[in-house]
């Protein structure tokens, strides 16, 4: 189902996945503040913003790990109708989810086949629809940004799920910048450590079942996790960025020391 109360009209617009909570949240608040208008994608719907930006705002409530859900609703014609005539289009592919976390053998089989689902299969059929849309000329841009993380670069003991699905969305972005049709690009960006809900399910994993536990309540604990407003300003701000696209992997961090 699609809320909608007003056609897109800013030149630049925006489709973030997950917008009811955390970075996703944070993500589709900063840029309506920039009015550009936001088609918030997840299983929910976030009022306030409806209430706030009714003239920019569109949620579509759909469960993006069932593939056959998002499926029938990529069939209709929302994503392309909220595309149309835009100049920039750019697709935050930010929901996912770090569970199930534990060693390999004691993972629920539902929960893996959800967190692929979620964190793989959903942005990457994003993604590919996206690219098929209409664009309204030669110069239009259509900016594709895989949330990612240092997991997808780094080995973690309990996370194996989740490193092999962050992987995935990095090595997706890899390939795609080799055959990307003309006006679109790809970056599978990490975004840091980040004060999220996400944060506070791995602070309540047992020991056993994510070792490095500790370190992240320590993160928690020192202050040493960015805010999602913080994290979100830096991913839009690199997103419309004249260097999007250059590399095909990135960190915000380390876009921060450039």
């Amino acid at each position: 189902m699609t809320i909608s109360t007003s056609a897109p009209r800013s030149a630049t617009r925006a489709i973030v996945t997950g917008h009811t909570r955390g970075l996703g949240a944070a993500l589709a608040r900063l840029l309506l503040q920039r009015d550009i208008d936001v088609l918030g994608l997840g299983r929910g719907a976030h009022e306030e913003l409806a209430s706030r930006h009714a003239a920019r705002f569109t949620q579509a409530i759909v469960d993006l790990a069932d593939p056959a859900a998002l499926e029938r609703w990529l069939a209709g014609d929302a994503l392309s109708a909220f595309a149309a005539g835009a100049q920039c289009v750019v697709l935050f592919n930010n929901a996912g989810t770090v569970e199930p976390i534990a060693p390999l053998g004691a993972q629920d089989a539902g929960a893996i086949a959800r967190a692929v689902t979620l964190n793989v299969a959903a942005p990457l059929m994003l993604a590919n629809a996206l690219a098929a849309a209409p664009a309204p000329g030669a110069n239009a841009s259509r900016r594709i940004v895989h949330i990612s993380s240092g997991a997808a670069r780094n080995a973690y003991p309990g996370w194996s799920v989740y490193c092999a699905t962050k992987a995935a969305l990095d090595h997706h972005a890899r390939a795609v910048a080799l055959d990307a049709p003309a006006g679109v690009s790809i970056c599978s960006l990490a975004p840091g450590v980040v004060d999220t809900g996400m944060q506070e399910t791995i602070r309540g994993t047992r020991a056993d079942r994510f070792p490095m536990r500790e370190r992240f309540e320590q993160l928690k604990q020192n202050g040493l996790l960015s805010t999602p407003e913080a994290t979100a300003q830096q991913l839009i701000d690199y997103a419309l960025s004249d260097a999007f696209g250059s590399t095909p992997t990135a960190d915000v961090r380390e876009l921060a020391k450039a």
